[in-house]
């Protein structure tokens, strides 16, 4: 079973964090109908166990402390509309440093890609991030960044696109831990048309 750490904070985006969610859960699912054990488990973590609001005003409450947390396999690091507040927050930056010093793949959702550049996760790496925000990733020193696709898979490290591209990139995680044939019966089961190549 791969364990799955979701890190949110205040106002990151909720779609960046519940999408892959989603993704993990109904592959999940998915499995067990099957007879199978679960594929992923998929736990909340914030920075110090805080409850957060999402852009717009969601609050989530009964996080787990995402500096208490023992190693995930997968790590989510989600986006936000304030990168700036995120970047500038020294609770964000040291659970993404607790988060991704112990998983075996760290993956980011949109903006997210900047909280990895900030812990120097993204040095000469391949990496995406939303559309308008491709040229302010690679002004930040990701050389590596580009457009066009939504996800970039440097083996270690998966940054996505915007928004929905997470669920997408969380489709293309289900492919490489469950399968490629999971990942399509997931994306069905969701409704989504999904690829495996991550170019749009």
């Amino acid at each position: 079973m791969t364990r799955i750490g979701i890190l949110v904070f205040d106002g990151f985006d909720l779609i960046d964090a519940g999408g892959p969610y989603e993704v993990f859960l109904t592959a999940s699912r998915l499995a067990e109908r099957d007879g199978e054990a679960p594929s992923f488990t998929v736990e909340l973590v914030s920075p110090g166990g805080a409850d957060v609001v999402a852009f717009g005003g969601m609050t989530l409450t009964a996080l787990a402390d995402a500096q208490a947390a023992t190693p995930f396999d997968v790590v989510v690091v989600p986006g936000t509309i304030d990168v700036e507040a995120a970047l500038a927050d020294p609770a964000i930056e040291s659970a993404v440093a607790h988060l991704v010093g112990g998983a075996s793949l760290t993956t980011s959702v949109c903006t997210g890609a900047f909280l990895l550049a900030q812990g120097g996760l993204l040095d000469g790496l391949p990496a995406t991030t939303h559309w308008e925000d491709v040229d302010a990733l690679r002004a930040s020193g990701v050389t590596g960044a580009v457009n066009g696709v939504r996800w970039a898979d440097a083996g270690a490290v998966i940054t996505s696109g915007g928004l929905t591209s997470g669920m997408h990139m969380a489709l293309h995680v289900v492919a490489r831990v469950a399968g490629e044939e999971m990942a399509h019966r997931t994306a069905r089961q969701l409704d989504m048309d999904w690829s495996a190549e991550p170019a749009r």
